[in-house]
């Protein structure tokens, strides 16, 4: 039987599990799966399903001690309660729980500071410089937040160009109308609006943050202040963290609408040098679930 340590790092759309030697520390098994059915309602319940998926990959492994960013945990009670869950299915061992934004630190080489996470959703996630406490902004979800994220970008995107409609504007030659309607075949705004809200529901708008981007490079100014909007809102949230006591020499950010997006980056980035001189930005290259195995084997911190 082999001895390992688990890093886990679930997400909205998939799970990214590694497995590392308990001598060598080495990566033995790198396996990522979809994160079908996931949910922290029921901590019982996640618990179990974790432990299914751990089982179809490590099924004749002895653990040492399980580290995960699990997406959904907002508070520390939720990751208390997840980890004990955990603790017991897997008979005692030590099991560290934590939100998967808290994985972007450690998986960027660092000790301490803010992970700000722009994908289908935005939350920013650090520690209180005294006390240790954890401090959370965002991650309120699409309809009251999430600012930055994909589904927001194509949301206020969508808004801008209906708020124009109203005041008579013609955008139709506006490269944000072309893409946007290009990309949920919709011929008009009015079948633009009816996609958004039955074309498959807010879970599908941030596969078409392309478009937002797209028109931005084609030259749509009101697609670049969508943009420019958003990175100041992600900023805003490392703001709030700081304001509230987080340290913030290192913030760094992850997800699929700020990796490769340069007008993303340097609107967050611009943000933060004017509020927070001396804060080190920095944009994960590394999987966030290497930051879930560096806990796991520095003992859950």
């Amino acid at each position: 039987m082999t001895t390992v340590f688990a890093g886990i790092d679930i997400g909205g759309t998939k799970t990214h599990i590694l497995l590392a030697d308990a001598v060598t520390h080495t990566v033995t098994e790198d396996v990522t799966l979809p994160s079908t059915d996931w949910q922290t309602r029921d901590l019982h319940r996640a618990a179990d399903w974790l432990i299914a998926r751990l089982s179809t990959i490590a099924d004749d492994a002895e653990f040492v001690r399980v580290a995960v960013g699990a997406h959904g945990c907002e508070t520390t009670a939720q990751c208390a309660l997840l980890a004990g869950a955990l603790r017991t299915a897997l008979g005692g061992i030590p099991v560290t729980v934590v939100n998967d934004a808290e994985l972007l630190v450690p998986a960027a080489g660092f000790e301490h500071g803010i992970g700000v996470v722009a994908g289908t959703g935005s939350i920013a996630v650090g520690r209180h410089r005294d006390t240790g406490v954890r401090l959370s902004a965002g991650g309120w979800g699409w309809v009251l937040g999430d600012e930055g994220s994909g589904s927001a970008l194509v949301r206020e995107a969508a808004r801008a160009l209906l708020t124009h409609a109203d005041t008579g504007t013609d955008l139709s030659a506006d490269p944000l109308t072309k893409a946007l309607l290009s990309s949920y075949g919709a011929a008009d705004l009015p079948a633009l609006a009816a996609a958004m809200s039955w074309d498959g529901g807010v879970e599908t708008w941030g596969r078409h943050t392309h478009a937002v981007f797209n028109a931005a490079d084609e030259g749509s100014a009101l697609a670049r202040d969508v943009i420019a909007q958003g990175g100041r809102a992600l900023a805003d949230l490392v703001i709030r963290l700081a304001e509230r006591g987080a340290r913030t020499d290192t913030v760094v950010l992850a997800g699929g609408v700020i990796t490769g997006r340069p007008r993303l980056w340097t609107a967050v980035t611009d943000r933060l040098a004017d509020a927070l001189p001396g804060t080190a930005p920095h944009l994960l290259t590394a999987p966030p679930a290497r930051g879930a195995l560096t806990l796991a084997l520095n003992g859950g911190h």
